[in-house]
């Protein structure tokens, strides 16, 4: 499905929750979506995973109904509608990011929980093992070997003279400080000077960026829901700032960063509609192996790289899976 197939698919998305409380109690099975970002940050990929679920013949008010919770990249929210999905004792509730996870799981033991996308779930505890991940929880990890020091390659390529490299997290998600020190890792073995900008909120950002002034050549942008939400912003000062960025998922260049390699998120998001579906027709989460991305993409913003007066070599631009102009 096209990017903006999704976006028409995603509709009227402030909608949603009202049509979803429009079921009546009980009639039909319930899935507690609670999204990490927004509409925007996250429209898309939710989309990819309603479309999946009507593929396998679980039809929004027809066959299920699904309440829909926007956590616009705030943990604090997360654990808020993850406690208002244990009041409305739904079926199932999915959802994406480390953080959101674990707000879940500390509510319930007991209600399946799905995670479309969460970094290293073994190592962050939300599940004993990859194979058996036990308990009431499952889904899909985004966690891959090497994949900081790729983008890391890839980001030289654009950058051949790169020496100081800004990392920015939002250090309250602990996938996001495992991939912190991942990224700062490969940094130093490739010879980089870090500077690491750790935030929790939304108005870390600015004062965060602006402390940079002068002194990095480049930006690596961790993925997070906080940090996804406010994209543009980062995208915007760093375009000012003539900065090149490196993100984990096209989205993040879509809103005019420079380039990024990762999973392909909407593809995970309909896969974690199979493991629904799995489970509403009777599996055990604890059961259902945690699996791993098998699609990922490297996305380049031309406007952005001539804006920044950088030349993207041929080679890279013939590996690339899009090209935005």
């Amino acid at each position: 499905m096209r990017r903006r197939e999704f976006i028409t698919l995603l509709g009227g998305a402030a909608a949603w929750p009202l049509a979803a409380r429009a079921q009546q109690p009980g009639k039909l099975p319930t899935i507690g979506f609670l999204v990490a970002g927004t509409p925007s940050s996250h429209g898309q990929w939710v989309a990819a995973f309603v479309q999946r679920l009507r593929e396998l013949g679980w039809i929004e008010g027809r066959t299920v109904a699904i309440e829909y919770r926007w956590a616009e990249g705030r943990t604090e929210r997360a654990a808020e509608i993850a406690a208002e999905f244990v009041r409305l004792k739904v079926d199932i509730i999915v959802t994406s990011a480390t953080a959101a996870v674990v707000a879940a799981k500390q509510v319930t033991s007991v209600i399946p929980i799905v995670f479309a996308a969460a970094g290293d779930p073994v190592g962050t505890g939300l599940v004993a093992s990859l194979a058996r991940p036990g308990g009431n929880i499952t889904g899909l990890s985004v966690q891959q070997p090497d994949v900081a020091a790729k983008r890391l390659e890839l980001l030289r390529e654009v950058v051949p003279g790169l020496r100081r490299l800004a990392i920015l997290g939002n250090v309250g998600g602990p996938a996001v400080v495992l991939d912190m020190r991942e990224v700062q890792a490969a940094a130093r073995t490739l010879g980089l000077e870090v500077i690491p900008l750790e935030v929790r909120r939304g108005e870390d950002i600015a004062p965060a960026l602006e402390s940079l002034k002068g002194r990095a050549e480049a930006l690596y942008v961790v993925i997070d829901p906080l940090v996804g939400t406010h994209r543009i912003r980062i995208n915007t000062w760093t375009l000012a700032a003539r900065l090149p960025t490196m993100h984990g998922s096209g989205e993040y260049v879509e809103a005019g960063g420079l380039m990024s390699y990762g999973p392909n998120f909407p593809d995970l998001f309909r896969r974690a509609a199979d493991y629904v579906d799995k489970i509403l027709r009777g599996a055990n989460p604890g059961d259902i192996p945690v699996e791993q991305p098998t699609k990922f993409a490297l996305v380049i913003n031309l406007t952005t790289a001539k804006a920044l007066g950088l030349e993207i070599p041929d080679k890279l631009l013939a590996l690339a899976d899009e090209v935005i102009e």
